[in-house]
């Protein structure tokens, strides 16, 4: 029996869907988000859903949070001592999309097992730095950088790149938000506004240096990790309008070169033309909306 017009490009979407996701590590399908308010880990009608369920922008703002993560040299060194991304790139992709679906969209009971994991692994990861102090993964103040670090480029990337406007009590609201999970990794005094975020970012800046580990992973993340013509030219303007997001003295600690207005902009809007395309193949999910 022929295919209707319509079952194409469904076909077609389902084929493309499949295919980015596979591409950006995330081989689990999504799981279903919890809808009771008296259940859900995170509001059902947060912002945080709104942020986290565009793909889109989340790509941009992953790649940004690691190349800011690893300014911290007792955080890289957690990375470089303990984790296998050179090998399991895509694996270590996979398990921070996971962690971040659970705590966004989950129960508190899917919540909570996701944060005890991770707060298994980080008291494993303990080494000596490259400057002879000894760090631990499970240091509040190292959950602290990493949350406020991964915090500031998500929302940066969806204010500039997501398919909708922020409004300050948004932006507000979702760094509230994402406080309730660093608070439950045991992270210290997770700010709960953007100016208060801001300030803790700043305040880490004398902490930060890109050490010999980081300049090994800056040039792995920039470099990629193969695939087709295709996918490398979008993943270089991925990397591209990431390190765009970063604050100047974050480029500058790490050596990354200011590119020209011209090219800036045109990034810009390469970016946003490919967020478009993906944004087809990957509709971007909305929060539920409640009766109060």
């Amino acid at each position: 029996m022929p295919q209707s017009n319509a079952a194409i490009p469904r076909r077609i979407r389902a084929w493309a869907n499949q295919s980015i996701r596979r591409s950006a590590g995330l081989t689990r399908e999504p799981p279903p988000a919890c809808l009771d308010p008296a259940e859900s880990y995170q509001p059902v009608d947060g912002v945080a859903r709104l942020v986290h369920g565009d793909l889109a922008a989340m790509l941009i703002g992953g790649i940004g949070s690691l190349f800011i993560e690893m300014l911290h040299p007792y955080s890289m060194a957690g990375v470089a001592q303990h984790s296998r991304y050179r090998e399991d790139t895509l694996g270590r992709v996979l398990q921070t999309a996971n962690f971040i679906g659970d705590t966004t969209y989950g129960s508190r009971a899917v919540a909570a097992a996701s944060i005890e994991r991770v707060n298994a692994i980080h008291q494993a990861v303990r080494g000596v730095a490259d400057d002879g102090v000894l760090y631990e993964a499970s240091d509040p103040h190292l959950i602290a950088w990493v949350h406020v670090a991964g915090t500031t480029l998500f929302l940066e990337s969806y204010r500039r790149f997501g398919p909708h406007r922020l409004t300050p009590t948004q932006a507000d609201r979702y760094v509230a938000e994402m406080a309730k999970v660093a608070r439950d990794l045991g992270g210290e005094s997770p700010p709960t506004t953007v100016a208060e975020l801001r300030r803790q970012l700043l305040a880490f800046r004398p902490e930060l240096r890109l050490s010999a580990d980081g300049v090994e992973a800056r040039d792995f993340l920039i470099e990629g990790v193969g695939g087709g013509i295709v996918h490398r030219a979008a993943y270089r303007l991925l990397v591209a309008s990431a390190l765009d997001l970063l604050p100047r003295w974050a480029r500058e600690l790490l050596g990354v070169a200011p590119q020209p207005l011209w090219r800036r902009t045109a990034t810009r809007w390469a970016t946003r033309a490919l967020n478009a395309l993906l944004r087809l193949a990957v509709p971007p999910t909305r929060p539920a909306t409640t009766s109060t």
